[in-house]
């Protein structure tokens, strides 16, 4: 994801969560932290017909990765592009040497729940009214011993969610953000 990147997905991001959609500032500020020597983020955007039709963030500290956000448009929903998104952040967390990866996700999510768990995922906890206004409960999850069970998960999302490197033409493709 680069600047010019930000107010295309400000516009999916209020699409998808309309009453906690992050800000124009929050995007700016995790973009500043993800080029250079001591980058720490990755953020990665998904592409159709120059469409943004979907992006996914990594924060990494102290050899633990956490998904900050992974989101496709609902019309990509069930193209396993949430799954190619995914494959993207995991492995820029092995890039950053990443042991361990986290992530929450509404505890009313049970699709992105099951995408996770068939990427290792496990829940390990319960945050209480964690998205806000709304109350709404997360449930944390973890996969750990990365990067060690990175292959089992790249090799195993479903006959839907090809890898990211098989996108075709007609196929959103996410990018990563350290590419020129």
């Amino acid at each position: 994801m680069r600047w010019w990147d930000i107010e295309p997905v400000l516009e999916l991001e209020r699409e998808l969560f309309p009453d906690d959609a992050w800000s124009r500032g929050l995007f700016w500020s995790e973009l500043a932290h993800a080029r250079g020597p001591n980058a720490t983020r990755r953020y990665i955007v998904a592409e159709l017909g120059g469409k943004v039709v979907g992006y996914g963030g990594l924060a990494a500290v102290d050899r633990t990765g956490d998904i900050q956000t992974i989101a496709a448009a609902r019309a990509y929903w069930g193209t396993g592009l949430g799954a190619r998104l995914l494959v993207e952040l995991l492995a820029g967390a092995g890039e950053f040497d990443c042991r361990e990866v986290l992530l929450e996700v509404r505890v009313d999510n049970t699709r992105a729940q099951r995408l996770y768990e068939r990427f290792g995922f496990e829940p390990i906890g319960l945050r209480p009214n964690y998205y806000q206004p709304g109350n709404v409960d997360a449930v944390v999850m973890r996969r750990a011993d990365y990067p060690e069970s990175a292959e089992s998960a790249e090799d195993g999302p479903t006959e839907d969610a090809p890898a990211a490197d098989e996108s075709s033409a007609d196929e959103p493709n996410p990018q990563q953000t350290n590419r020129e």
